[in-house]
C-alpha cells in the first residue's frame, strides 16, 4: 500500500523489544515496554532532518498506532523524534 503523510508527518515502523533477557528469562506481554525505536517507512513534504530507512529514536507515547498491510505503525510528527540514529 502506498501512503503519503503530510506536510512534517512521518511514518515510523516500531523496531520490537526483546522478548528474552540476556539471562534467558521470557518476558511476557504484560511486562514488555512500547518500543521507542523504529524505521522510517514515509516522509511528508515539510520533513527536513529524517528520510526514509533512517532508524530514529522517539517518545514512549509519541504518535497514533496505525496498520498497514496487516502491520503496525506509528505516525507522528518530526518534532516528535528525539534522535537520528
Amino acid at each position: 500500500m502506498l501512503i503519503k503523510p503530510l506536510h512534517d508527518r512521518i511514518i515510523v515502523k516500531p523496531i520490537p523489544t526483546e522478548s528474552v533477557t540476556s539471562s534467558g528469562l521470557i518476558i511476557p506481554d504484560t511486562a514488555k515496554e512500547k518500543p521507542q525505536k523504529g524505521t522510517i517507512y514515509a516522509v511528508g513534504s515539510k520533513v527536513e532532518i529524517c528520510k526514509e530507512n533512517d532508524t530514529v529514536l522517539y517518545g514512549k507515547y509519541a504518535g497514533t498506532d496505525i496498520e498497514l498491510n496487516g502491520e503496525p505503525y506509528l505516525i507522528m510528527r518530526e518534532s516528535d523524534v528525539f534522535a537520528v540514529i
